[in-house]
């Protein structure tokens, strides 16, 4: 008798880690064949793209099992997943200005430890739900570390660089990418919200992050394959990536 655990097809949120597992194969499979229509330092730019696509594949295969197998949420693993991503995505905001200027390390730092801090409150909260302080306490200091981010990407260092060194790619390219920050990542905070404030529910919170992974994830590698690969059809932005 086959050991495969089937699928109930009403159980949407299963139905949910499957496709979305499946996509993220799929983005990693075509950012990196993609590469070869970028120039310069927007194949690294791509590169990172395939990395957060393809390590959220990865950790997708494995959530998806834990759920259909149990029910359960898979929190350990999918911290694991944005504890690499949600820095590698950051980093495409550096990564977008040092494409077109010298930039300061210490931009970066603030960003990445930014961005860490986020998560590891979000998981300390996660798996001390039934402790309310720590709880809460999590959701609020990752919620103020995410609102930094945004702080800086709209108003500080790294949104000055882009005004005043920017080309038409790039602009497009960090505009883009820091509406994704704001609205886009407000999924997960709204996710947390629900899940263990309104009905509790395993199952609403994992579909709710499912669907914020799903359209941050990849819509965030579009968004640098949209940027790479026009900078590589006009001729002066072709020799300033490189």
């Amino acid at each position: 008798m086959s050991n495969v655990m089937a699928l109930n097809p009403t159980d949407y949120v299963g139905v949910s880690f499957w496709v979305i597992s499946a996509a993220m194969l799929a983005a990693t499979y075509f950012f990196y064949v993609e590469r070869d229509r970028a120039i310069g330092k927007w194949k690294t730019s791509l590169t990172v793209a395939a990395m957060v696509t393809g390590i959220a594949a990865l950790h997708y295969f494995y959530m998806r099992e834990v759920w259909v197998s149990t029910g359960e949420s898979p929190t350990v693993f999918r911290y694991v997943d944005w504890l690499l991503t949600v820095p590698l995505q950051i980093i495409e905001f550096y990564l977008i200005l040092a494409a077109i200027t010298v930039v300061g390390a210490s931009l970066f730092w603030r960003l990445l430890i930014a961005s860490v801090a986020m998560l590891i409150a979000g998981y300390l909260g996660e798996v001390n739900a039934s402790d309310s302080l720590i709880l809460w306490g999590g959701f609020i200091v990752g919620t103020v570390a995410w609102l930094y981010i945004i702080y800086e990407i709209f108003l500080g260092e790294a949104s000055k660089i882009n005004a005043s060194e920017g080309t038409v790619a790039s602009r497009k390219a960090f505009n883009a990418l820091r509406i994704i920050v704001t609205f886009g990542w407000s999924i997960y905070p709204l996710g947390y919200l629900w899940g263990y404030s309104v009905d509790g529910s395993p199952a609403t919170l994992n579909l709710v992050y499912n669907l914020a992974d799903f359209v941050n994830k990849i819509a965030f590698g579009v968004v640098i394959w949209s940027a790479a690969t026009a900078s590589s059809e006009l001729p002066n932005e072709s020799n300033a990536a490189g």
